[in-house]
């Protein structure tokens, strides 16, 4: 088992110094191996060096440090990097396979469960879709699908599962109409708690938060924070979501729902008040290709195989290209952000699309006192929402919090 498993292994700062008796140290030295294991994922690869100089702790602690780490299979040498001078410095980079975690993403047309390895890389999946959710039938898809991807497993690849981690959206029965359930067939989310249900069926810890939310976090950790690190997010899934990042961590605000971007009054087509939802979000679209008596099913086949659907998809595009820009432009009255993100379930042809029609817009409206952020693709794609859910047990098992890391960074330079 890894030394950072245990009670005494929550993020955080280390203890304060206790002057009778010294510092707690398993706990810093938990501290001090998340830190070490957060900067090489950060980097990618580190030296022992690098890594002295961008922690703040001395050379022989990050030689004990990584001795242990290389030793329990979480981290692996790099090829030797040859200096001028001295001896050959060895980055050390994260064992991809020392850790998986489970990521299921529970949507209003469709669930997704995937395997996460530890550097972000799906290694499985599995995809269900329906008319609209019902506990029961996503019980019944998150036990039998871990099941089935356990069985494809060796022993030893089963015993490196740090946790199932659920990205799911928040009060559910608000919707039903829009997803087009029968009359109070949502009605019984209200009486469910999900983490605590999938906990009695399953071996793993599992941890739970809003789809938006992880889906911001997946791109906060493996895409665009380490370049940008304030941005505002847009999820465009069944229905928009989002989030806000500032300071490279995720702002939740005082009841957890800021950057919840889809209430956003926006202008529709005739200059009436909308919510951002009602205009860019992808049941939109769904409906406007029934009413065109178009299919619209293979929406949520798969996320990475739609098809071009013509005049109606181009029309969407536009439509949410006006309103995301509006909306873009009242986040960045509000804060200074860096980067407006862009992201979704659909395929990167189509996000494509959305960006440059979104920067289009963008341009006519009236921008005097606004310091526009850079309109961008996000880096994560149509998985956000898996991957930043199956993020969960591994930062809470094996890595530092992007905030508190980026601290530490600055502490240690100086700046």
């Amino acid at each position: 088992m890894s030394s950072l498993d245990g009670p005494e292994n929550t993020p955080g700062p280390p203890p304060i110094l206790n002057p009778a008796g010294g510092a707690n140290q398993v706990r810093v030295r938990a501290y001090n191996e998340r830190l070490v294991l957060s900067l090489v994922r950060l980097y990618g690869a580190l030296s022992k060096a690098d890594i002295a100089r961008r922690s703040g702790l001395s050379a022989q602690t990050v030689s004990v440090i990584m001795r242990v780490l290389e030793k329990e299979g979480l981290l692996s040498r790099g090829a030797p990097v040859r200096g001028r001078v001295g001896q050959p410095s060895i980055p050390m980079h994260l064992n991809p396979d020392a850790v998986y975690s489970f990521g299921l993403k529970m949507g209003r047309r469709s669930a997704d469960l995937v395997l996460m390895d530890f550097v972000g890389r799906i290694r499985m999946q599995l995809h269900r879709t329906y008319a609209y959710p019902l506990p029961n039938e996503i019980l019944a898809f998150v036990t039998s699908g871990i099941r089935e991807i356990e069985d494809r497993l060796d022993e030893k690849q089963r015993g490196r599962i740090a946790g199932l981690g659920i990205a799911a959206p928040f009060e559910l029965w608000n919707w039903a109409d829009e997803v087009g359930a029968p009359p109070g067939a949502m009605e019984v989310w209200r009486d469910v708690d999900l983490q605590a249900d999938v906990a009695t069926r399953v071996s793993h810890p599992v941890f739970l938060q809003n789809d938006a939310t992880s889906a911001c976090g997946a791109e906060l950790v493996f895409g665009v924070g380490p370049s940008y690190p304030d941005f505002v997010y847009f999820f465009i899934g069944s229905f928009i979501g989002g989030g806000i990042v500032l300071n490279s961590a995720i702002f939740s605000g005082r009841t957890g729902t800021a950057g919840a971007i889809g209430p956003l009054p926006v202008r529709g087509k005739n200059g009436e008040t909308k919510q951002l939802l009602e205009i860019a979000s992808i049941f939109v679209l769904e409906n406007m290709l029934r009413e065109r008596g178009i299919d619209p099913e293979p929406l949520w086949y798969s996320a990475d195989d739609w098809v071009d659907f013509g005049e109606p998809m181009e029309t969407w595009i536009q439509d949410t290209a006006k309103a995301l820009a509006q909306a873009i432009v009242a986040a960045a009255s509000i804060v200074d952000f860096s980067a407006a993100v862009i992201d979704g379930g659909f395929p990167n042809w189509v996000r494509s699309r959305i960006v440059q029609a979104t920067i289009n817009e963008a341009a006519k409206l009236d921008l005097q006192g606004v310091v526009m952020p850079d309109i961008i693709e996000g880096a994560v794609g149509a998985q956000a929402r898996a991957i930043g859910g199956a993020s969960l047990p591994i930062f809470a098992r094996y890595l530092t919090d992007q905030n508190v890391l980026f601290k530490e960074i600055d502490h240690a330079e100086g700046t």
